[in-house]
């Protein structure tokens, strides 16, 4: 008899780590179960078009469970607000009012609790955004990471508003708004056990004068916008060509990195394509409004290094490849797994 050795047999009746990525398991979770049981496909995009009469307003909601809560240029607070604002903001949206949700776990020092408030306070005052309702939770202690926080947004869409991820189309080209991966290089450094230390700090910030700057300039020319969190980069173009049914084409050279980031990326065997972000975007917009884009949004602090990174191409539909440096052509696949395991 032969041996052989088996495949490893893969895990599909239990939630694994992997399914909270954004990569692959995410999107497997979402599109066979998930989107599946509940049959609304607009569930998949950064917040939803509900229409209230004559009235459409955007609606949206994220939980957050970020470890450690404090960390280099923000934290869970500040956090849950941007997080909620920017996803009101991809669908061209100006954000009005939040709703706060906290699960507590036994044990937690209020005076944390209190600084995790006053940062929310803080944050959605600087976003010109009310926080108008809520709930609160205590679970037993060892049943949570301290605390949990979801936030849920709804927002007024923009005049000439009209960005969608199902508005690709062949001949768009991508932008994005400045550097990737700060976000979720922050946190690995500021977990301290990876033997080393970096000045790296979160991107969190809220983009939503960014996004008024571009539809005011540039209106139904700006297709589609995605807020590159989990699964980074590589994550939200597959979803974006994914939802357009087209193809896009990356330059890796074009593509910002901080050194600190790509350093560290490096040193782990991270791509710093899959690594999260938290401020900043990244634009399907007609070439014909290219440069007015662009101009839109370096006049914008949240936009200033803003630059065309690829275009979008006829296909093959939902397939994302990058030129590398050496000319040759590669696919940028979502993230498989977990790799950066309570980042946001």
């Amino acid at each position: 008899m032969r041996a052989s050795c088996p495949l490893p047999r893969a895990e599909t009746e239990r939630v694994l780590l992997g399914h909270g990525s954004g990569g692959q398991l995410t999107a497997e979770l979402l599109d066979e179960l998930i989107v599946a049981e509940l049959g609304d496909g607009e569930a998949l995009q950064d917040a939803a078009i509900v229409e209230l009469g004559s009235t459409s307003v955007v609606f949206s909601t994220d939980s957050f469970v970020v470890t450690p809560r404090l960390f280099p240029g923000g934290d869970i607070g500040k956090l849950a607000v941007h997080g909620t604002v920017n996803d009101l903001a991809m669908r061209g949206a100006r954000p009005v009012a939040l709703a706060l949700a906290y699960v507590l776990e036994e044990g937690l020092p209020l005076a944390e609790l209190r600084a995790v408030t006053a940062s929310v306070a803080a944050a959605a005052s600087a976003c010109g955004v009310r926080v108008v309702t809520g709930d609160t939770k205590v679970v037993d202690r060892g049943a949570a990471d301290g605390i949990y926080i979801t936030t849920t947004g709804i927002g007024a869409r923009l005049p000439g508003a009209g960005p969608s991820a199902t508005r690709g189309a062949p001949g768009d080209v991508v932008i994005v708004s400045g550097p990737i991966g700060a976000h979720g290089t922050a946190i690995l450094c500021a977990r301290g056990d990876l033997g080393f230390e970096a000045d790296i700090r979160s991107d969190t910030r809220p983009l939503h004068d960014l996004v008024a700057a571009m539809i005011a300039a540039c209106g139904r020319d700006i297709h589609a916008l995605r807020d590159p969190t989990r699964g980074g980069l590589a994550s939200a173009l597959n979803e974006l060509a994914s939802a357009s049914g087209v193809g896009i084409e990356i330059v890796d050279a074009r593509v910002p990195v901080p050194v600190p980031v790509a350093a560290a990326c490096d040193l782990l065997g991270l791509d710093p394509l899959h690594v999260a972000n938290e401020g900043c975007l990244v634009a399907l917009v007609a070439a014909t409004a290219a440069e007015c884009t662009l101009a839109a949004m370096r006049s914008v602090p949240a936009g200033a290094q803003s630059r065309i990174i690829g275009r979008v191409t006829e296909g093959p539909a939902g397939r994302v490849t990058a030129r590398t440096l050496v000319g040759a052509s590669r696919i940028v696949d979502m993230l498989v797994g977990e790799q950066l395991p309570r980042i946001c």
